[in-house]
């Protein structure tokens, strides 16, 4: 098993332990995948599906009706926007634990976690200054009772990604409301992501270097990736 080096000098794949190693006696039925804007989730997540026997599981397709505005005057909306997400998240969430005792022998990967919307993104407002300690509090204190009714995930994969590979990928993807993305907001979310990934105590976790691992464009990268993934799920599905 290797352990990670955080946050510079990391193999292209890495596997670091959680608190109680890898799950035992019971599969690995919840996975889910972390990272900062444009680092590769929702695409990680179709590659899953298609490799593996594994349903995916999207965020929401409702649009938040604060991010426009939250982009335009963040002091003014951040809240508004947070909380928003908060809900949509735990909607989410509930969905997927309804599925997985209903639906005992499926495998779902997730596109990003309520977790990283509270621990990253509303953390990093209040920090910035952008949301005040009032509403940071009562957005907290939402977010902690959330947090204790739901299902951990059996295994955390975080894509990690340069700030200059975030920025391109952004500028690439050409969605409206993330051009005008403050640099340093994207550098501040960059540090909260390794943060809470180095504090990461819900399970055990695998680490993809986005950058120097291409798995949709080269064989001998997705080779190494199917297989570092198939041994995990494998591993957890027997308990070992």
């Amino acid at each position: 098993m290797v352990q990670p080096s955080r946050p510079q000098s990391t193999p292209r794949l890495a596997l670091a332990p959680g608190p109680a190693g890898a799950p035992k006696g019971r599969q690995a039925r919840f996975v889910a995948i972390a990272g900062n804007i444009g680092a590769g989730k929702s695409t990680l997540t179709s590659f899953l599906a298609s490799q593996f026997a594994i349903r995916p599981f999207y965020e929401p397709n409702d649009s938040n009706p604060y991010l426009t505005d939250f982009y335009a005057d963040m002091m003014r909306y951040a809240f508004h926007s947070q909380m928003y997400f908060l809900s949509a998240k735990f909607r989410a969430h509930l969905q997927l634990a309804r599925l997985l005792d209903e639906d005992p022998a499926t495998v779902y990967v997730q596109d990003r976690t309520i977790y990283e919307d509270a621990e990253i993104f509303a953390r990093t407002l209040y920090t910035r200054g952008v949301m005040s300690a009032r509403d940071y509090e009562t957005y907290s204190s939402m977010y902690r009772a959330i947090r204790e009714t739901l299902p951990k995930p059996d295994l955390l994969i975080y894509l990690r990604c340069s700030l200059k590979g975030i920025r391109r990928r952004i500028k690439v993807r050409g969605r409206p409301e993330e051009q005008a993305v403050d640099p340093r907001y994207l550098r501040a979310l960059q540090d909260a992501y390794e943060t809470w990934f180095a504090e990461y105590d819900l399970g055990p976790m695998l680490v993809i270097e986005t950058e120097k691992l291409d798995y949709l464009e080269h064989w001998i990268d997705r080779q190494d990736l199917v297989t570092a993934l198939d041994g995990l799920l494998c591993r957890a599905r027997a308990g070992i």
